[in-house]
């Protein structure tokens, strides 16, 4: 499995990552909490020494909730960051983070690709929506240091959302609103379980 850390190949990693290891689990907030529906603050001051505590409790929280994504605000951190950790449709594992994160698409010229997404924040429930086939993201890293990325398929999907809810956009606000109201159904009916999982998996890491 080809593995890529910030955009650039790295060594193949373990299913926990030393950041899952390391981390502590955070309560993820849901649709309709303030937080997720306005834009967060920019990142002004970087390093390690002030963020990677909170990068490893991320990573934790994500692995514990089956996520490929999550941004600062669905763990109530007013920041413009999130955490990355997913195989693509390519059988590649991208993982990282991104500071300050801005999103290129170019729909007219790359198309757009079909697919479901769900949310961290709406558990229990997905929906189909379209998204760019193809995106680019430039961001910045733990340090400050800049750096960009290209992605295809289910990575782009996995950009632009999480861009998108440091905007204060969640994917639903993009549905209809039919799908939408649906889609929130199904996570009130799904909800209790969806959690009674994560717990599982918490008890899993011992935390």
């Amino acid at each position: 499995m080809p593995t890529y850390i910030l955009g650039r190949p790295s060594r193949r990693l373990p299913e926990l990552t030393d950041e899952v290891r390391r981390g502590a689990p955070l309560r993820v907030t849901e649709y309709g909490e303030e937080i997720l529906h306005r834009p967060c603050r920019p990142v002004t001051e970087y390093g390690a020494a002030r963020w990677s505590g909170l990068i490893d409790d991320m990573f934790t929280t994500m692995w514990i909730a089956e996520g490929c994504g999550l941004a600062a605000n669905q763990v109530d951190v007013d920041a413009q960051l999130f955490v990355y950790d997913l195989t693509d449709e390519y059988g590649d594992r991208h993982v990282g983070h991104a500071f300050n994160p801005r999103i290129e698409t170019a729909t007219a010229l790359v198309g757009t690709q079909s697919g479901t997404e769900g949310c961290l924040s709406v558990p229990g429930a997905n929906a189909a929506l379209d998204r760019p086939a193809r995106a680019t993201l430039h961001a910045h890293d733990v340090e400050g240091r800049p750096f960009t990325i290209e992605s295809s398929g289910y990575f782009a999907r996995c950009l632009i959302h999480e861009t998108q809810h440091l905007a204060g956009t969640v994917y639903v606000d993009h549905l209809s609103p039919g799908p939408r109201t649906q889609t929130l159904a199904d996570s009130a009916a799904n909800r209790s379980a969806t959690l009674a999982q994560r717990s599982t998996r918490q008890a899993l890491l011992e935390k």
